[in-house]
């Protein structure tokens, strides 16, 4: 849903448009640049690039910065790859850096059916937490019950205070929110006292402050460091990048008007061949992917 607020509007501060869409994806290397050392013309890689004066991914030929560009992990094709660098730096970094999960931890991810959700969950049981998620629907409910939750729960319908009692009597010790309002609420509401909670910059409405509750926001960060924790722990996970729906780059209206329609589980990808039915297990199938 980025790229569809993207342009229309949305963040409009400090851009130009026309403005080519696009801030991940995944490709063959065409040339680098005569100080670039770590990479070569040739590799498999997949990028980061949100704001990029030269353009985005929605195009043949992208330009990113080399700090922004890793190899592709071994455990993924080119496909779900190209859908990993956004939503998996975010999740991993709230994982592991904003809240520092530990092993045992009790933790709930809100809105775990998204696609930050779907990888923040993964991190957190590659971490050793027990995992109380929050979905959108019978569907999302049951996708991130595959991905590995000990319990799932319809965020919208469900009681999620009750759920998440009986899930953890002596309190849940996390929550890591990738969606707002009174459903995010009732998920603090179960924090115990010295509890912690984080949620991505842009999560609306924020959640207020509380009294012996540490609560924090942050961004997912590119960088060579933080693309090679990354792909360790893609690779450690065998992490599962769900896509929803594919199509070839000049369908790309049609691909606007699919998430403008809301309620998608999984990824929406561009790639050359176009992708109609949704997958979970990874392959090794080389296609390029653009979104």
């Amino acid at each position: 849903m980025w790229d569809v607020r993207t342009r229309a509007g949305k963040y409009a501060e400090g851009q130009k448009f026309p403005l080519i869409l696009g801030t991940d994806g995944s490709g063959v290397i065409a040339e680098v640049g005569a100080q670039v050392k770590r990479l070569k013309r040739g590799d498999r890689v997949y990028a980061y690039s949100y704001d990029n004066e030269k353009g985005g991914f929605y195009a043949q030929y992208v330009a990113v910065a080399a700090s922004k560009v890793a190899p592709i992990p071994r455990t993924l094709d080119m496909l779900n790859a190209g859908g990993l660098a956004t939503i998996g730096l975010t999740a991993l970094q709230g994982v592991d850096d904003t809240l520092e999960i530990k092993p045992g931890e009790y933790v709930i991810v809100h809105g775990a059916s998204g696609n930050v959700g779907m990888l923040a969950l993964q991190f957190a049981r590659l971490r050793g937490a027990r995992v109380l998620a929050t979905a959108s629907g019978s569907d999302g409910v049951e996708l991130v019950r595959r991905l590995g939750a000990h319990a799932a729960i319809d965020g919208k319908h469900d009681d999620v205070l009750a759920a998440a009692r009986e899930f953890a009597p002596d309190g849940i010790d996390v929550v890591l929110a990738f969606a707002g309002g009174k459903e995010l609420t009732r998920c603090l509401d179960a924090l115990r006292k010295g509890g912690r909670a984080a949620y991505p910059n842009g999560i609306e409405p924020e959640p207020r402050k509380r009294k012996g509750i540490r609560i924090k926001s942050y961004d997912g960060t590119p960088g060579v460091r933080e693309f090679e924790r990354l792909n360790r722990a893609v690779e450690e996970a065998d992490l599962q990048v769900p896509i929803a729906a594919g199509f070839k780059l000049e369908e790309a209206r049609d691909a606007h008007r699919t998430m403008e329609k809301g309620h998608i589980i999984g990824k929406v990808v561009f790639s050359r061949a176009g992708h109609s039915r949704a997958r979970l297990r990874p392959s090794r199938r080389s296609e390029r992917s653009l979104m």
